[in-house]
């Protein structure tokens, strides 16, 4: 595995996340921002956060997949979130937590999450990037 995740003494332990990722592999990956479209293009969970968070990871799952990498290479999450507020922070983790579901579980690397005041398209709520680091 090319990724390690820490907390490290000293810092505030995080539900969400990981504060450090150690990446020590050769390839990296860069995954364009996922939202919460599906196959066909449309939008999954219109006015549900949870839903379109679910439905963003899904997507940098199947990203990751086709290069043969999966959520353990992941070393940074780059998460955008329109009118966010910290009201949100539960539904956020329900959609991490129901992705976790269906694809066995879902690490937790480093993430930044971004209040934005639109994404690219009005009913679209989050949106998702990733860094990977593959052996």
């Amino acid at each position: 595995m090319a990724i390690t995740l820490i907390n490290p003494d000293g810092m505030p332990e995080v539900d969400l996340y990981r504060q450090v990722a150690v990446a020590t592999g050769t390839r990296t990956v860069h995954v364009a921002g996922q939202v919460a479209w599906g196959p066909g293009g449309e939008t999954v969970g219109v006015g549900d956060l949870a839903a379109q968070v679910e439905q963003c990871y899904l997507n940098v799952a199947t990203a990751l997949a086709a290069v043969g990498a999966t959520f353990d290479d992941v070393a940074r999450l780059t998460v955008y979130v329109v009118d966010w507020a910290p009201e949100k922070m539960a539904l956020f983790a329900e959609g991490v937590a129901r992705a976790g579901e269906k694809l066995g579980g879902v690490p937790l690397p480093p993430l930044t999450g971004i209040g934005v005041v639109a994404l690219a398209a009005p009913d679209l709520m989050v949106e998702v990037e990733a860094t990977a680091v593959l052996d």
